[in-house]
């Protein structure tokens, strides 16, 4: 399991560098949830949640929680100096007027053309397909955190969905445990490769074609 942590750290980390000074971000749950602990001292950003807060601090000590004080996943956060909170029609309004500079969400599968799917499996239950819909048409830059391959193998990057989207053409970045690719008119294009992964294991495990960016970056472990 160590390595899994690891990998989902990793993974955290790419993201977090797409973040910058002043921004208001949305993180989903899950992985996203990781990146505020990879932001440097002097990155000040105000992260803002669906159910109303913007200014989201870290998580809180044991016996420190607050049980009024959650984010849209239901787990106790602290404020940040200078955070607010609103009503959640409040938050929904900041986020469909375009005022989240960033979303980073977490997705079932991503088209070559950047159309997410992330809400249902179909027959499972879920809770609704919450603010997703909405971050995804209005967020400035919506970026997916990922695993590569579902858990029977097989890829969760295709040439078309097949589950239900929550947005078409929205996707602007992939970052996978393997690589990272950028949405472009032209189609998916690679730009980053993860150690130890190559180029010929990401091929493989790819389930649409991609264009090769001439300088690919190495991220080592």
């Amino acid at each position: 399991m160590g390595m899994g942590v690891d990998i989902r750290n990793q993974m955290a980390r790419r993201a977090a560098e797409e973040i910058q000074n002043g921004m208001v971000v949305n993180l989903g749950i899950g992985i996203p949830s990781l990146v505020p602990n990879h932001l440097s001292e002097e990155t000040k950003v105000m992260f803002h949640a669906e159910n109303g807060i913007t200014g989201m601090g870290p998580s809180p000590t044991k016996g420190e929680e607050d049980e009024n004080l959650c984010n849209a996943g239901g787990f106790p956060v602290t404020l940040t100096c200078g955070g607010s909170y609103t009503d959640s029609a409040i938050a929904f309004g900041m986020i469909r007027r375009g005022k989240v500079d960033i979303t980073i969400l977490g997705s079932l599968q991503v088209s070559q053309n950047g159309d997410l799917a992330n809400w249902i499996v179909p027959g499972k239950k879920v809770p609704g397909m919450g603010g997703a819909m909405e971050l995804a048409q209005k967020a400035k830059k919506v970026i997916v955190v990922m695993n590569h391959c579902d858990k029977n193998g097989n890829p969760k990057i295709v040439p078309a969905c097949s589950l239900p989207l929550t947005s078409s053409k929205c996707v602007d970045l992939i970052i996978t445990e393997m690589a990272v690719f950028k949405v472009t008119e032209d189609g998916l294009l690679l730009t980053e490769l993860f150690a130890p992964y190559s180029l010929e294991n990401v091929v493989t495990k790819t389930g649409s074609e991609f264009n090769k960016s001439e300088n690919i970056r190495r991220i080592p472990y």
